[in-house]
C-alpha cells in the first residue's frame, strides 16, 4: 500500500513537472497560454494530440499564420528542453512554481530595465 501511494505521488508530481515545462514552453514561444491542472489532465488523455486538440479548438487564429504540425513540434520540442532544464528542479516545480518560477532566481528580471527577463526576449513566435 505504501509502495502504490509513493508510486501515485511520483507519478503525480512527474505530471506537474511537465505540466509546468509546457508552461515555461508557452512563455518562452511567446504564447499567452497557461494550463492550469484540470486542462493539461484533460488535453493529456490525448498524448501529444492534446496540444494540437488546444491548438484547433483554444487558438485556431494562429493557424491562419503556422501550419499546426509547426506549432505543434515547436511547443513538444520547447517544453522537452524546458523539462530537462527543470533537471532536479522538477520536482519543486511539482510543488508550486508558477510563473517565471520557472527561471533561475537571477534571470528573472531583466538587469537594465528590471522587467522579467522572459518578458525582454524577442518571440520566437509573434
Amino acid at each position: 500500500m505504501l509502495n502504490a501511494l509513493l508510486s501515485q505521488t511520483a507519478a503525480g508530481q512527474a505530471a506537474e513537472a511537465h505540466r509546468h515545462a509546457y508552461n515555461a514552453a508557452f512563455e518562452e514561444l511567446g504564447l499567452t497560454w497557461y494550463w492550469d491542472a484540470s486542462t493539461y489532465a484533460r488535453l493529456q488523455a490525448h498524448g501529444r494530440e492534446g496540444v494540437r486538440i488546444y491548438l484547433e479548438t483554444e487558438q485556431s487564429h494562429l493557424l491562419r499564420a503556422y501550419e499546426a504540425e509547426f506549432l505543434v513540434g515547436a511547443i513538444e520540442t520547447t517544453q522537452a528542453r524546458c523539462y530537462a532544464s527543470m533537471g532536479h528542479r522538477a520536482v519543486q516545480a511539482a510543488y508550486g512554481w508558477i510563473g517565471d518560477s520557472h527561471l533561475p532566481p537571477t534571470s528573472r528580471h531583466n538587469a537594465t530595465s528590471g522587467a522579467p527577463a522572459h518578458r525582454a526576449a524577442t518571440s520566437a513566435l509573434t
